[in-house]
């Protein structure tokens, strides 16, 4: 039979679907340690996760030869295995490890240790006993899970909640800046993997997305590419050889009044010659999608996603290069024909055993999205997903980068109350470089250094608190400037004097990570099912059940009371502002047509500029300046008129809740009833843990649907308008751009008095039907906790009792090593 050890170490590896196949050869650890190549590929036939075992378990020989090395040996050896450290964790003899690090210190004449009453952990020995803690008690659940049989409710009920503690939300933090500034060489430093993302003299490609997360399941450094579809690179070819065909009438009208369009002709122009050379100017659209111009990317025609496996950082980066960066005559890529970026819609990349991102993903954004629908709506997915956005400029002119803050003002409501973004950080990069300074005196360099970087953090908040506009959106305190030099920090020169925040940045990375509240939280559910599972087969020595039950549903129905008040003066609140709204909207109608429309009277750059909004069902991004966007024009009033009451019901800061911190004060009174009920307390200590993770699963559903909500305005205005666009795009000849206005004006006058009304209908609706949710949530959920707690007739529940006393212990120790970090 299986033992602990291997069940353990198939978790910890990675491997725990062949758990079974090993029980069933009665693989112990003693056997585990005597297979060979045959027997391997006997209990794992696939080739990936056997490759991955054979590695794995040389491993865990030659850990076990370390073992019996000296004292010095085995400290060196825990450096090595935490730096090969996986998500699950280490094995339980990484403990004793541990211990014996700590025996080394106290009795060797150099440790730094003097003997104290309780050895003082470093954050490197917390993050190794915490992850011991996390692999016993997974391997616990694991155990538990294949006790329970299926023949019971509350047996599928118990299941799904030990499947449901896997459950790991992770934080997004999605970096803007435009080229040149910085961005990959920051993320690079930041995260310590030097050349993982390419920078330099190679150009970023602005409309790819690149998420950087960690890869804990191996060594390898992984990346994914996803790619467009087949019929959306088709659309696009046709709109940019629509454009070029204009562009040439619009060369023989000899009209001056065009930059944006020559800015974007020389942005298709180096988008089709990126993936076709010069071949796209004697070929039509559809000779250009012919198969032969993507043999090497099977996976855009065949649409799948092409996956990447490297050693190392330099040699994915090589690779990658041609799916994320555009064309260069010099450096890095050189040897690249073709480039494949702009069909590429997203790139993942995945960096092995990096701690700082372990539970948090960095994205490298486009500015303002992208004029290919399926990556705008990506775009605007991830950005509204976002805790975090660092904006990043160089320091000689941050405070007046308009594109930096342009790129803030066109997301500020994405990210804001159609987001659930707590913190702008504003990064000025390349703190430490001068044009024409004399370095002959180090310590005046290093005052000069400083004296910039204050200037600069005081210039940039003072911009940020004119915009009130984007403020509206976010707390006082959720913007902070940081001063980087990575080149500086990567030659650990101003690391010790503090003249880069790249620490603090990291820092802020790890905090986000908080693997200890994530270890906390799992061990204390697992120790919740196990206390019910235990409680269950003691429920015939328990006679209070029925006096218990009466006082749980009276609790529950005194605080669902201020909770459906709290979602009836939401209701009514929003309702009052809409109104106002709905009002102003119809009045402003005639001068957001006119600031639209009439700007700019003749000129053929206004009339592709016409074009371009109603071929884009209202909105265009041009190369350079703010992006068009009527729809929200449109809905400007509709938005003001709540903005300040949804930031107040929505909350993005992490010390506020919405509803006024409603739901946070319901309760079923359980801490109380333990004291007057013990022979009860496990069931209770199991309804306290499903009451606190049914608020966390509120609070997530409330984030997410606000989102939608808030959005709905725009959403509804743009369906509503939909119509108007595609009438206006087809008209053509002399008399096209006074037809594309009146076809305008005339929708928006016919249809102002239902437009905004709607617009508010949807968004109320929205609103009643994730209240209504909230209310039900809570009082279903709890009914039927209570209700398997301590009314149902168990029957084949399994003993426990052995696994909860040691997840109890468990979790004492890591309520310890809390009590120690907050002392």
């Amino acid at each position: 039979m299986m033992d602990d050890f291997v069940r353990e170490k198939l978790i910890q590896w990675g491997l725990s679907e062949w758990m079974e196949t090993f029980k069933e050869q009665e693989i112990d650890k003693e056997s585990l340690y005597c297979l060979n190549d045959r027997d391997i590929d006997n209990l794992i036939p696939k080739v990936g996760p056997r490759a991955r075992f054979k590695k794995k378990l040389e491993e865990l020989k030659q850990e076990e030869q370390n073992a019996n090395q000296d004292t010095q040996g085995s400290s060196f050896q825990l450096q090595d295995k935490t730096n090969d450290m996986t998500e699950v964790g280490p094995s339980p003899g990484d403990k004793d490890e541990i211990h014996r690090k700590r025996k080394s210190d106290h009795q060797g004449e150099t440790s730094e240790w003097q003997t104290p009453t309780k050895w003082p952990r470093d954050s490197k020995s917390r993050s190794i006993e915490e992850a011991v803690i996390l692999s016993k008690v997974k391997v616990a659940m694991e155990n538990v899970k294949a006790k329970i049989q299926d023949n019971t409710e509350l047996n599928d009920f118990l299941k799904t909640k030990i499947i449901d503690l896997e459950t790991d939300k992770r934080e997004l933090v999605g970096v803007f800046g435009r080229t040149g500034t910085g961005k990959s060489s920051l993320i690079n430093t930041v995260i310590g993997v030097k050349n993982l993302l390419p920078s330099g003299s190679v150009s970023a490609c602005t409309s790819v997305m690149i998420k950087v997360e960690a890869n804990m399941s191996n060594t390898k450094y992984e990346a994914e590419i996803e790619f467009i579809t087949k019929e959306e690179w088709r659309d696009e070819l046709w709109s940019m050889f629509q454009f070029l065909g204009d562009k040439a009438y619009q060369e023989k009208e000899k009209d001056d009044d065009d930059d944006d369009d020559d800015d974007e002709y020389h942005d298709i122009c180096k988008k089709l010659s990126a993936l076709y050379e010069e071949e796209w100017k004697q070929k039509s659209c559809e000779n250009l999608m012919d198969n032969k111009y993507f043999r090497e990317i099977q996976e855009f025609l065949q649409s799948k996603k092409k996956s990447l496996t490297c050693e190392s950082a330099q040699e994915l980066s090589a690779k990658l290069v041609k799916y994320t960066r555009t064309d260069t005559k010099q450096g890095q890529g050189r040897e690249v024909r073709k480039w494949y970026w702009p069909l590429v819609k997203r790139v993942t990349v995945r960096v092995p055993q990096n701690d700082l991102l372990q539970h948090v993903t960095i994205v490298d954004l486009p500015g303002n999205g992208d004029r290919n629908k399926s990556r705008d709506k990506m775009w605007k997915g991830i950005v509204g997903d976002c805790s975090t956005v660092w904006i990043v400029t160089e320091i000689n002119r941050a405070a007046a980068d308009k594109e930096s803050w342009e790129i803030l003002k066109s997301a500020a409501s994405l990210l804001g109350n159609g987001g659930e973004c707590q913190r702008i950080h504003f990064i000025c990069t390349k703190s430490d470089l001068f044009e024409d300074f004399d370095d002959h005196s180090k310590a005046d360099f290093q005052a000069l250094v400083r004296e910039r970087n204050t200037e600069a953090k005081d210039e940039v908040n003072k911009e940020f608190n004119k915009l009130n506009e984007i403020k509206k959106h976010f707390g006082d305190d959720c913007f902070e400037v940081f001063t980087v030099s990575a080149k500086e920090f990567l030659k650990r020169k101003l690391l010790e004097r503090g003249d880069t925040e790249i620490p603090k940045l990291q820092e802020f990375l790890q905090n986000l990570n908080d693997r200890h509240s994530k270890t906390l939280n799992y061990v204390s559910g697992a120790r919740a099912i196990l206390s019910q599972i235990q409680a269950a087969r003691l429920r015939e020595t328990v006679g209070n059940e029925t006096e218990v039950c009466e006082e749980l549903e009276r609790n529950m129905t005194y605080h669902l009371f201020p909770v459906k008040k709290a979602m009836e003066d939401a209701f009514q609140t929003f309702d009052r502002c809409l109104s106002e709204g709905v009002e102003k909207s119809k009045s402003s109608c005639e001068g957001n047509l006119n600031s639209f429309l009439y700007l700019r009277k003749t000129g053929r750059g206004f009339h592709r500029t016409l074009k371009c909004v109603v071929k884009n069902n209202g909105s265009h991004k041009p190369k350079k300046g703010k992006e068009i966007n009527f729809n929200r024009k449109l809905t400007s009033s509709l938005t003001d008129s709540i903005d300040e009451e949804f930031r107040k019901t929505f909350p993005n800061e992490g010390k506020c809740e919405a509803f006024d911190g409603v739901i946070s004060t319901f309760s079923l009174g359980t801490k109380e009833l333990i004291q007057k009920y013990k022979d009860v307390e496990l069931q209770l200590i199991f309804l306290k843990t499903e009451e606190d993770k049914m608020k966390t699963k509120l609070s997530r559903l409330i984030c997410d649907r606000k989102k939608t909500i808030y959005s709905s305005l725009l959403k509804t205005i743009e369906e509503i308008m939909q119509e108007c666009y595609e009438n206006a795009t087809e008209f053509k000849g002399k008399d096209s751009l006074q037809n594309m206005r009146d076809t305008i004006v005339r929708h928006v006058y016919e249809s102002k008095n239902s437009m905004f009304d709607r617009a508010k209908t949807v968004m109320l609706n929205e609103l009643k039907e994730l209240t209504d949710e909230i209310v039900e949530t809570l009082e279903k959920t709890m009914t039927k906790s209570i209700e398997l707690s301590l009314k149902t007739d168990y029957k084949s529940i399994p003993d426990v009792s052995a696994e909860l006393t040691m997840v109890q212990k468990l979790y004492d120790e890591l309520r310890s090593i809390s009590d120690e970090e907050m002392s």
